[in-house]
């Protein structure tokens, strides 16, 4: 199945201090996407190099537009940023270091036709990384796959493709980009992946590092409450501190029970404990409460249209 010439396809590309990969990455694209309709978006990531002025040369030679952070802000917002300007109807995104390469663009697309999914996701099944890098990571995928249930060989891939209903719904901050497949999922997209070719890099110097693994499992923890409470945050939070207040109340009830007995109970840890448990599960209940207030008062549309007639 070849895709029709007629499709726009975006290329979104953040960079952060890449510019002497940046002209090599272009020419690839046009090479792979020749007598394909396509564009791209280049993210300056806050760069301390040249990376700014080689996205402003290239704009003039290419179909591209550049798009520059003040600051660093992480790939999470520089992917949010191409997004959001992104107009085609298929979206791919590729890392600015030349490890992804172009020329799996348009068969990650046609096996989207084929397969009727709306994101594919990279699979780097031989790795040009370094082992402090590739075990972290297949660490990572396997935690993934096990606590959200969508099963991929590599979240972290940077070569993906997007049909552009399921990248506009995605909201990407901190490390979220790592879990798009997750969040589209959770939309009721459909996700798949492709073994794709990864290469080892020419320039420049990995921007990896165990500050971002972790920061990376902190926003796991983040995916998992929102996915499953953003709506209803009182089930969570009630929940819990009913739990908690009904073993604090019933470990009071006993105590009660021996003092009126005659025990002397003031000296008994458990009776901390107990007045304790009661104090926090009423916190956390009222936490929820407050967090159903917010929902009443800041309504967000709690769904998404995955497609619809004309």
């Amino acid at each position: 199945m070849n895709i029709n010439n007629e499709v726009l396809i975006t290329v979104v590309i953040p960079a952060y201090n890449e510019a002497d990969s940046l002209p090599e990455l272009l020419r690839e694209i046009r090479e792979a996407l020749k007598n394909h309709n396509w564009n791209a978006v280049v993210i300056d990531d806050g760069s301390n190099d040249n990376s700014w002025k080689t996205i402003s040369d290239l704009s003039g030679e290419y179909p591209l537009k550049g798009l520059r952070f003040g600051a660093n802000l992480g790939k999470a917002a520089a992917l949010a940023a191409g997004f959001d300007q992104a107009n085609g109807q298929f979206i791919a995104t590729l890392d600015a270091d030349l490890q992804d390469d172009p020329a799996e663009i348009l068969p990650m697309i046609n096996i989207m036709e084929k397969d009727g999914l709306d994101l594919i996701s990279g699979w780097k099944k031989v790795r040009h990384d370094p082992a402090g890098k590739r075990l972290p990571s297949k660490i990572f995928n396997r935690v993934v796959g096990l606590t959200t249930g969508i099963h991929l060989h590599d979240f972290n891939c940077g070569l993906k493709v997007y049909r552009s209903a399921a990248a506009k719904t995605l909201e990407l901050y901190g490390e979220m980009h790592r879990y798009t497949p997750v969040l589209a999922s959770r939309n009721g997209f459909k996700a798949g992946e492709k073994t794709v070719n990864h290469r080892a890099r020419k320039h420049g110097h990995s921007k990896y590092g165990l500050a971002r693994f972790f920061r990376g499992y902190t926003d796991l923890i983040t995916v998992l409450f929102l996915g499953r409470y953003s709506y209803r945050p009182l089930h969570f939070f009630g929940g819990i501190g009913t739990l908690l207040s009904l073993s604090g109340f019933a470990i009071n009830m006993y105590l009660s029970i021996l003092w009126l007995g005659g025990e002397s109970i003031g000296r008994r840890p458990l009776l901390l404990m107990g007045v304790l448990l009661m104090l926090v599960g009423f916190q956390l209940i009222s936490m929820g409460l407050l967090g159903e207030m917010i929902l009443r008062f800041n309504p967000r549309k709690p769904y998404t249209i995955t497609s619809q007639t004309k």
